[in-house]
């Protein structure tokens, strides 16, 4: 089964644990699981309490221990122009996604610490990249396209451009 383009976004990280319901603390480890199912990826954080009391019989494709922290508030932005995040958002989401750009991007901003690698997991047909957004705990899977060095540059100016073009928006 080869997934679609829109399964690789996976909702944000939550504030409450998916079992108890209660809501994390500052500071608080919990567990966060994903599941791959019909819909795509479905992801579920868990409590410490809720991850021991688990029925391991039914596996996640993927799981993590992270701390929580609370999310900033979201600062106003007085001319929003589309950058490198939101342009790897709305390119992971569509339909029609280039998973060259997709994966250059997701590279450029782990290099500016927006995500981080959690994960690499093996699939039928490659690898697959699980980052995770520091800041909103949103999960992204982006598969690895396996690009050569010499195919390299012309994904780069194509990434530039898509940049270039949506900042004269």
């Amino acid at each position: 089964m080869t997934p679609l383009p829109n399964e690789w976004a996976v909702k944000r990280r939550a504030d409450a644990c998916a079992v108890t319901r209660r809501p994390f603390v500052t500071g608080e480890y919990f567990y966060t699981l994903l599941f791959h199912d019909a819909g795509g990826y479905r992801r579920e954080d868990l409590s410490e309490e809720a991850w021991q009391n688990r029925n391991e019989n039914i596996q996640p494709f993927s799981f993590w221990k992270s701390r929580y922290e609370p999310l900033p508030a979201p600062s106003p932005e007085p001319l929003p122009k589309e950058n490198a995040e939101q342009l790897f958002r709305r390119l992971i989401s569509s339909e029609t996604s280039n998973p060259s750009a997709c994966y250059v991007l997701a590279a450029m901003l782990e290099r500016k610490r927006v995500l981080k690698q959690i994960k690499t997991e093996a699939a039928a047909n490659g690898r697959l990249l699980i980052y995770e957004h520091g800041a909103t705990g949103d999960v992204f899977i982006v598969p690895d396209p396996r690009l050569r060095l010499d195919e390299l540059e012309g994904v780069q100016n194509e990434v530039a451009s898509l940049l270039q073009t949506a900042a004269h928006r």
